[in-house]
């Protein structure tokens, strides 16, 4: 089980959104190197970033505050948030992004997640975001009639590194990780599967913890982290503990 700490980025500084709305972001802070290091030095082996700005635009739009994240920290980074062409996957690899996460693109053009996953064997991720279960693209501007367990089964071939569910309507609101829905998909595939959206603290360690949710990959924090409701380096033990 690996906890990924996540770094939003909008206008080059941290954020948290509640429920994707960009209008309602807090402002954590405006260094996200020292954000990133900061984290590494708390324990976390991975970060998850995204680029928020560029999930709207379909192109990089915090590309300095990624850079100042690589340079932090040699943790290794997944990084999502407006890529969509084979050039942007292989631009971000070379810089010493771990593994790049395909979200709107993989909706939209599957055939993109094949070729990716085909050039650079394990470093494709697909970022599944579902509101009420159906996919959402864009930034999750636009929902679409697809359901996220069928997004999930059209990669089931194609050697993706992972496979993100976030359930928006509980993304930033601390209202605890929909497992129901994250576990299913985690049944169905046999790429390892990340739970995103809502983790509220300690309880939703227990739950990452129990053996309903032995096949999940790992999970990623957001505002509990920042706002001082999850202590770190209780939840990095419990899940140590737990392996």
């Amino acid at each position: 089980m690996i906890l990924f700490p996540a770094i939003d980025l909008k206008a080059g500084q941290c954020v948290r959104l509640q429920q994707g709305e960009m209008d309602r972001a807090t402002t954590f802070s405006d260094d996200p190197g020292a954000t990133a290091a900061g984290f590494a030095a708390m324990g976390f082996q991975w970060l998850h970033v995204v680029d928020l700005d560029g999930a709207f635009a379909g192109e990089s739009r915090n590309g300095d505050a990624i850079d100042a994240i690589l340079t932090a920290t040699d943790k290794p980074v997944q990084l999502g948030g407006g890529v969509r062409t084979m050039a942007q996957i292989e631009a971000w690899l070379d810089k010493g992004v771990a593994r790049v996460i395909l979200g709107t693109a993989a909706a939209k053009n599957p055939e993109l997640v094949r070729q990716g996953c085909k050039a650079f064997p394990g470093r494709v991720a697909v970022g599944i975001d579902a509101r009420d279960g159906m996919v959402a693209v864009a930034g999750w501007a636009d929902t679409t009639a697809l359901p996220a367990l069928d997004l999930a089964l059209r990669f089931e071939d194609t050697g993706v590194a992972a496979i993100i569910h976030t359930d928006i309507s509980r993304d930033g609101m601390l209202a605890g990780l929909n497992l129901g829905e994250t576990c299913a998909i985690a049944a169905a595939v046999s790429a390892p599967v990340i739970a995103s959206g809502g983790f509220s603290g300690m309880d939703d360690i227990a739950r990452l913890t129990a053996p309903a949710a032995a096949k999940l990959h790992g999970a990623i924090i957001g505002r509990a982290l920042y706002d001082g409701r999850l202590d770190p380096v209780a939840a990095l033990s419990a899940v140590a503990e737990a392996a």
